[in-house]
């Protein structure tokens, strides 16, 4: 499978939080070739499932997550222009000058309009913008306008995938497109892999608003072990080094309250096994990915967690490596492929009671 086709392939269908079911559609095309069964849930996470070969299989869940930030019409304004808000955490100050497709009843385009530096004033020159200040303008009449666009409406950001050297992607939509095509390569490489566990691997929505998807699939699944695909903080001059990763040196695997400790260890075993480099991302608290949720789904759930280094989250040029997608599904295809442990206590709900 070509990597890098994949990814912008997924980069491209819009799924803005809270508006996925289009999206879920066309990402089940890609589930479905390498799965005995695919489908859509209620809430339009998308799920492959593999069946294993063991008479009483384990049941492994492994997320990312499909939903991507962006704006959503919050009312009209006068000739054309529109006031918004977020959809996700949203960075203002890299969103001015933003080309943005509004998906009206006809998709719109339009920009994000910042005033010149010529007339900030010396205050607005050292603040960065609130929501509230950020306007869509349309070039289109009111009337042209309220025939097209409604309150309420997504917007998604304008930004092609680009290729760039050395194996390098850039592109809205990487946060966590590159872990759907990560999901995507898995499923391909189980049908190479004799497992004995029940592997339902899940493209999960409104990661970005509460991690809602996961929440949902894992209560209904009630898997034994869940491992989560997530992006974490690239390296850049600029930034701390405790918590951003090189790109192409090896995957970032969770460590802290949010993951289980047996299955992270054997998760990393398995890895030096593959001769598959790794570094350990430390998490004292909540990670801000989908772990920190499933986890604590019913009874709680042994979770583990890979991240792919990216650059530039949550704009429109964020930026990975074709190498450490292909390096992350690898090292989970392994994982779930492989002997889970007994991770399950000796008591029962009765016990609870």
């Amino acid at each position: 499978m070509d990597t890098e086709r994949l990814i912008g392939h997924l980069c491209d269908i819009n799924a803005l939080v809270g508006n996925e079911k289009e999206a879920s559609e066309k990402i089940l095309e890609f589930f479905r070739p390498y799965c005995d069964k695919a489908w859509g849930d209620p809430f339009f996470n998308v799920i492959g499932y593999k069946k294993g070969e063991a008479k009483n299989p384990k049941k492994v869940m492994i997320t990312a997550h499909y939903d991507q930030i962006g704006l959503i019409v919050a009312g009209y304004e006068k000739n054309g222009f529109l006031s918004v808000s977020n959809l996700g955490g949203v960075d203002t100050k890299v969103e001015g000058a933003s080309c943005v497709t509004i998906h009206g009843r006809d998709d719109v385009f339009g920009v994000i309009g910042a005033k010149p530096p010529h007339l900030l004033s010396g205050q607005e020159t050292k603040k960065n913008l609130k929501i509230t200040e950020l306007f869509i303008d349309t070039g289109l009449s009111d009337d042209v306008l309220k025939e097209k666009v409604s309150i309420g409406d997504p917007v998604s950001i304008v930004s092609p995938v680009v290729k760039m050297k050395n194996g390098c992607l850039s592109g809205r939509n990487m946060d966590n497109r590159c872990g759907v095509a990560a999901l995507v390569l898995i499923l391909e490489q189980l049908q190479r892999l004799k497992h004995d566990n029940d592997i339902y691997v899940i493209a999960t929505v409104q990661e970005e608003t509460g991690s809602l998807g996961a929440m949902t699939a894992a209560y209904n699944l009630e898997p034994d072990v869940a491992l989560v695909i997530d992006v974490t903080h690239g390296d850049m001059p600029d930034a701390g080094k405790s918590k951003c990763f090189t790109l192409g040196k090896g995957i970032p695997v969770g460590i802290g309250p949010a993951y289980h400790r047996q299955e992270t260890n054997r998760l990393l075993e398995i890895a030096g096994n593959e001769r598959i480099p790794t570094s350990l991302s430390v998490e004292s608290g909540d990670p801000g990915t989908e772990s920190w949720a499933i986890q604590v789904s019913r009874l709680g759930v042994a979770t583990v967690e890979v991240s792919i280094p990216l650059r530039y989250m949550h704009t429109g040029v964020e930026l990975v490596k074709v190498e450490d997608v292909e390096m992350a599904a690898c090292l989970a295809a392994k994982y779930s492929a492989g002997e889970i442990g007994e991770i399950r206590c000796g008591w029962n709900q009765e016990m609870l009671l």
